[in-house]
């Protein structure tokens, strides 16, 4: 008999469960029928992959958070100025 062969998908959600659900390894290791040092073997694979995708989402979404945050500004001054209540309309 061969050793199994775990798809990508697989590898990836039995590696989530430990950090992200709090799962200990044993506890998937056993649950999932495969062995610790493959889950740990992953786990390092994995975040790898990972900690470059993310930095790659975070700027992504510091960039979104921006323009959002300007849009919202600009809104609230527009409505500053509409209702009299802004430095345009002092008296």
């Amino acid at each position: 008999m061969g050793k199994p062969n775990f798809s990508d998908d697989f590898k990836r959600d039995a590696v989530h469960q430990i950090p992200v659900r709090g799962y200990a390894v044993r506890e998937v290791s056993e649950r999932l029928g495969v062995s610790t040092y493959s889950l740990y073997k992953w786990m390092k694979l994995y975040a790898k992959a990972a900690s470059q995708t993310s930095s790659v989402d975070h700027e992504a979404e510091n960039r979104r958070l921006k323009r959002e945050l300007a849009r919202m500004t600009e809104e609230r001054d527009i409505l500053k100025n509409r209702s009299g209540l802004g430095p345009a309309c002092a008296r």
